[in-house]
């Protein structure tokens, strides 16, 4: 099976629509509203379109990723970081290696735009095979209350994280 990752274009929109529905449709832990998130991010300032990605298999849309701006802020500093929110696969390709295809060229291409984080709320079992570590060990805190399990960084360079704490800042269309 090809996979081909390539940057989504407007033509994809409705298709990626109904994949992040399908793919969130059953997930205990989701307000099953990611795909109007995704909408309304594609309309904000925090919106990245070389980080909106999609993956193709046969020349079908089976699944879509997208890193938006975020910052982390501390008393004294403000640090720019990405959010990874969210990755999806439809439901009869998953377990495939497509989101990992995904998440590793997103890493690639917000490494090459100069980005030197990502942060996501996720499975515990899943992004550590990233290399996705716990924020609170790097004392960054999320505005929500979650568990800690689910709130993971990656540094994308050597040494990205270095002096990196505080809170995480979501662009106001995660709040809404």
């Amino acid at each position: 099976m090809e996979i081909i990752i390539r940057q989504e274009n407007k033509n994809d929109y409705p298709k990626v629509f109904e994949i992040i529905e399908e793919a969130f449709k059953d997930v205990e832990y989701s307000d099953h509203k990611e795909q109007f998130l995704v909408e309304k991010i594609r309309n904000s300032d925090a919106f990245i379109p070389e980080l909106s990605l999609v993956a193709e298999v046969d020349n079908e849309i089976v699944g879509h990723i997208l890193l938006t701006k975020l910052q982390i802020e501390n008393k004294d500093q403000t640090f720019d970081s990405l959010a990874l929110a969210p990755v999806s696969v439809k439901p009869e390709f998953q377990g495939k290696g497509i989101g990992a295809k995904l998440i590793m060229e997103s890493h690639a291409i917000a490494k090459k735009l100069g980005y030197k984080s990502i942060i996501l709320l996720g499975h515990e079992n899943y992004y550590p095979r990233f290399g996705y570590e716990l924020t609170n060990k790097y004392n960054i805190e999320m505005p929500f209350d979650v568990p800690a399990e689910n709130c993971m960084v990656i540094s994308l360079t050597e040494n990205g994280l270095d002096g990196v704490n505080g809170k995480v800042k979501y662009p106001a269309e995660f709040m809404e």
